[in-house]
């Protein structure tokens, strides 16, 4: 079996293949790729991968902007310290989900999952019980509030009350729905795994946005969509090719 592991953290990478060495010492991992670009590179050309496990946070980004810009046809196993995810990895030929620390018997049985090659009605229903049982263990899933900062003063802010959060020259702000302008705690990334995807979206690596921040949408070329969002922004907020069927889907939800 040939591996490529997609890890940012060094310890975490040798402890995976550690365990994976352990259960299968024929298996041969061919590549430890540590970013969306790297592995975007990777992947672009041809290669002889028949297994991939994949972290989600990545140091430039969320591994999902990977199956944006190539196509993974591989089986994939996602590797994380986060539960939220689960749904969306359901839908980019993950097989199986495993939560950091790694656990050895689970990682086994990714494996075995992955050698009988298990795509049957049984084994879809296998994963989807185990994707539901992490969505029902999750208590207080998302924030309502958010720690922002105007001035000298750290204030907690209702998340109802946000248009859209945006990277503007690397500093993240928050604007809310009467125009006013805060400084969250956190990544533009941190705040998308904090606030309710049923209700704001990540339109791209600048803008995260609440459903009922976003006006209308237009065709732009090469298949994009040109967002606008109240309050208006100056610049031209953009969703790419790959990801804009998702994004007429959610706000057609």
């Amino acid at each position: 079996m040939k591996v490529v592991i997609v890890e940012d953290e060094r310890a975490a990478s040798e402890n995976l293949v550690f365990l994976l060495n352990k259960l299968d010492p024929n298996l041969e991992i061919l590549e430890v790729l540590d970013s969306v670009k790297s592995t975007v590179a990777y992947f672009s050309r041809s290669h002889p991968v028949e297994l991939v496990f994949m972290d989600i946070h990545l140091a430039d980004g969320l591994s999902f902007e990977i199956f944006e810009k190539v196509d993974i046809e591989v089986p994939v196993v996602f590797t994380t310290a986060y539960d939220q995810y689960a749904l969306k990895a359901f839908k980019v030929h993950s097989i199986d989900y495993l939560l950091k620390p790694i656990d050895e018997e689970e990682l086994g049985a990714a494996l075995e999952q992955f050698k009988t090659q298990i795509h049957g009605p049984a084994g879809m229903t296998r994963q989807m019980e185990r994707l539901l049982n992490m969505v029902n263990l999750r208590k207080n899933p998302y924030k309502t509030s958010l720690l922002v900062a105007k001035g000298n003063t750290w204030i907690p802010l209702k998340t109802d009350s946000i248009a859209y959060l945006r990277i503007d020259e690397g500093i993240v702000k928050l604007h809310t729905r009467d125009n006013q302008v805060y400084f969250p705690e956190g990544t533009l990334e941190e705040m998308e795994e904090d606030l309710d995807p049923a209700v704001f979206c990540r339109l791209n690596r600048q803008y995260i946005a609440h459903r009922e921040a976003i006006t209308n949408i237009r065709q732009y070329f090469n298949g994009k969509l040109v967002v606008s969002l109240q309050p208006p922004v100056a610049e031209r907020v953009v969703v790419s090719k790959a990801k804009s069927r998702e994004f007429r889907e959610w706000l057609n939800s």
